[in-house]
């Protein structure tokens, strides 16, 4: 099945790429693989999601964030590579949850956007992967990630 069929029948629709708040690009493809610069959690209406997990929002939340977050990098993949069913692997999730000094949940935040990619490319969407709390984040957004991709 495609992937942007699998997304339809989840519900889920891409995102518009969100220009960058500085000098890089969102995606740049390099021999056979597609670094995906940090994204963050954007709403349908294209506003950020903010605020500290375990703080300003839950855990459940901060998953839903992420989930965003998931949606995020793969508008930007498609603007890069044009076409999703390309996708060989998701090589490595690097995902930064924005979060008080005491909060020590950050795997189930970004299970958010692991979840997502393994429930869309099956064992290509499972990755290696890295969570970390952090004090803050730009912008104030809740969660941003990072991905490597590996296209066929």
């Amino acid at each position: 099945m495609k992937i942007e069929n699998k997304l339809q029948s989840l519900g889920l629709t891409l995102l518009p790429v969100v220009k960058p708040i500085a000098n890089y690009v969102p995606a740049l493809k390099s021999g056979h693989l597609v670094f995906l610069s940090g994204h963050g959690p954007v709403k349908d209406n294209g506003q950020l999601i903010t605020g500290k997990v375990g703080y300003d929002m839950s855990i459940d939340e901060g998953y839903e964030a992420a989930r965003r977050v998931a949606l995020a990098l793969l508008s930007s993949l498609k603007a890069e590579i044009n076409d999703l069913d390309r996708v060989a692997r998701i090589v490595k999730l690097f995902g930064m949850v924005n979060c008080r000094p005491d909060f020590f949940e950050h795997p189930k935040v970004i299970n958010g956007a692991s979840d997502l990619l393994v429930e869309l490319f099956g064992e290509k969407g499972k990755h290696t992967r890295s969570a970390m709390g952090m004090n803050s984040l730009p912008l104030n957004m809740a969660v941003e990630i990072e991905m490597i991709v590996e296209i066929a």
